[in-house]
């Protein structure tokens, strides 16, 4: 399968380090923020573990659940966990899922289908395409896809920044310029005609350019 921004986030069951989840039912109503790592005790996803440990009250303020995926049993995540949180100084408490047969990978079209094996004799260069982060909404649908290499370690503020972008845009008939962040102006999407714009914005907007409204942000 082809998963791209629009596509249905697939359901699964796992083993996760807080115990055997539905995906779906286990995100309930909330945002999930999905990011995935090929291999146990690498360098770089260290570091990425145990910064969003620290992130993790911020993505919950804002109704995201957070979980890992390493290509490894639940077993292993342990004494990684150790690591994370002396490299770090955070406490990893959300779940981490163990793949260990590569389910989820190959579901969310991290490693193609016809993957066989597990995660026995797999190095994390086998496994270099788990390296995504999927923004998934309350609706199951996903919103956002981001790809890195190995060497280099994931920006989670910008993946918060994401989130809220398409939180906003959710909710309001809105969409966010270049650099946006929280409460900085925001673009009428051009769907929204002005006659329906005067509805929704009545204090007005500042027209750059006929397709280019720029609005405060929407409380």
């Amino acid at each position: 399968m082809s998963l791209r921004i629009g596509s249905k986030a697939p359901d699964f069951e796992a083993e996760t380090t807080t115990g055997r989840i539905k995906f779906h039912e286990w995100a309930g109503d909330s945002w999930v923020i999905l990011f995935s790592h090929p291999k146990n005790y690498t360098p770089v996803c260290t570091t990425e573990l145990g910064y969003m440990a620290g992130l993790q009250p911020e993505f919950e303020k804002r109704n995201t659940k957070i979980i890992g995926l390493s290509v490894d049993p639940v077993a292993d995540h342990g004494g990684w966990s150790e690591d994370i949180k002396d490299v770090s100084g955070n406490e990893v408490t959300y779940p981490m899922i163990g793949d260990h047969d590569l389910n989820v990978a190959k579901l969310y079209d991290m490693l193609p289908e016809t993957e066989a094996g597990s995660s026995a004799g797999r190095t994390a260069a086998t496994n270099a395409t788990v390296r995504n982060v999927f923004v998934i909404g309350p609706d199951k649908i996903i919103k956002a896809i981001l790809s890195y290499p190995m060497s280099t370690g994931r920006n989670f503020d910008e993946v918060l920044r994401l989130l809220e972008s398409c939180q906003l845009t959710a909710e309001h008939q809105v969409a966010t310029p270049v650099n946006w962040r929280d409460g900085e102006d925001v673009i009428i999407v051009p769907s929204v005609s002005n006659e329906d714009a005067k509805k929704k914005f009545p204090d007005g907007w500042k027209t750059v350019k006929p397709y280019l409204r720029v609005v405060p942000q929407p409380k």
